[in-house]
């Protein structure tokens, strides 16, 4: 069975998790710690970074940009009206344009640094950058919170999916980061209401039960991260 090294944190790891399963794949998670660069993982993935997408034939596939385009060329393309990437150029571009977006863009602005100082640190040793949070990244990101969610939230009232008119991997992008987010009750969803409804949708989706199980150790999410009707 095909195996992903993943972190339940890491927004990269839920995005491929969310395709595969949209997608009906049977895979055997492995969570992986990226602060302690173990000789075997690195092995598969030199950069050290997540996730990492292991085949049948031992074939490994490093970055969730890279797992993704292969699922799609491999799966994704057969499926017709349930596929997550369009087949018009310009609309895959535009697909594309958004998963960047939630995965390099949002993720450098706002959830590395907040899972890093809120999550990560906790596990990690001294010698690894653990510790307590640093409170200016703190500020500095949930600053930046709120832009990004105002983005969010023009996309879900101008479209009736993220990219278009259907999901795609644009949507799972954005969902996967916002998961996150909401895991740790950073986000104020009193201030972004089209996103909201928008996201209660992603989250009502089969694919997402898992990650709504998940819990991390030594931190509780808010009491509506699993809740369907929040």
């Amino acid at each position: 069975m095909p195996t992903l090294y993943h972190h339940p944190m890491s927004p990269a790891s839920r995005f491929v998790r969310l395709i595969l399963s949209e997608y009906g794949y049977q895979t055997e998670l492995s969570e992986e710690q990226p602060w302690e660069n173990r000789r075997d993982f690195l092995t598969l993935n030199p950069a050290g970074t997540l996730p990492v997408y292991v085949d049948d034939s031992m074939r490994a596939l490093c970055g969730a940009t890279i797992i993704s385009e292969y699922l799609d060329e491999t799966s994704g393309i057969m499926k017709r009206d349930r596929r997550l990437l369009a087949e018009d150029p310009f609309q895959r571009a535009e697909i594309r344009r958004l998963t960047e977006w939630f995965l390099q863009k949002m993720e450098a602005d706002v959830t590395r640094p907040l899972v890093r100082e809120r999550i990560f640190k906790l596990q990690m040793t001294p010698d690894q950058g653990g510790g307590a949070p640093d409170s200016k990244i703190l500020r500095t990101s949930r600053s930046n919170i709120r832009q990004h969610m105002k983005y969010l939230s023009w996309l879900a009232g101008s479209r009736p999916w993220l990219a278009g008119d259907r999901i795609s991997y644009g949507d799972l992008a954005a969902a996967a980061a916002i998961s996150v987010l909401d895991y740790l009750g950073e986000i104020d969803w009193s201030d972004a209401p089209t996103a909201k409804e928008w996201y209660q949708r992603l989250k009502s989706r089969p694919s997402f039960r898992p990650l709504l199980a998940e819990r991390v150790r030594g931190v509780t999410p808010v009491s509506h991260y699993a809740d369907l009707d929040f």
